[in-house]
């Protein structure tokens, strides 16, 4: 899977920030916005850019466009972690190892 959209969503502070908002309930550009020193314009720049790494969905509702967390997007994210996790948890055995034998 493609983690670059993902990780590109992640990146600036303020879609985190809205990541956080989304997470306690869907909202419209508008109530997203109200949150924000920014125009609706630039609001709808970082929602685009959540949606393009699969961190929220948009459906239509009328007029309005309903913004909502994407929990499932974050499965890049975390599959790339859990490789390092892995990779750490190996590294500090074999350390461990290597110091009880020396012991």
């Amino acid at each position: 899977m493609e983690t670059q959209p993902t990780f590109r969503a992640l990146a600036d502070p303020t879609r985190r920030d809205i990541l956080l908002m989304l997470r306690d309930k869907e909202m419209t550009i508008a109530e997203v916005a109200e949150n924000f020193d920014m125009t609706r314009a630039a609001v709808k720049k970082h929602l685009t850019v959540l949606s393009d790494g699969g961190l929220i969905t948009v459906r239509a509702q009328g007029r309005e466009r309903i913004n909502a967390l994407n929990p499932i997007g974050m499965a890049p994210v975390r599959d790339w972690l859990t490789f390092f996790d892995a990779f750490w948890d190996d590294r500090l055995s074999t350390l461990k190892s290597a110091i009880e034998k020396d012991s």
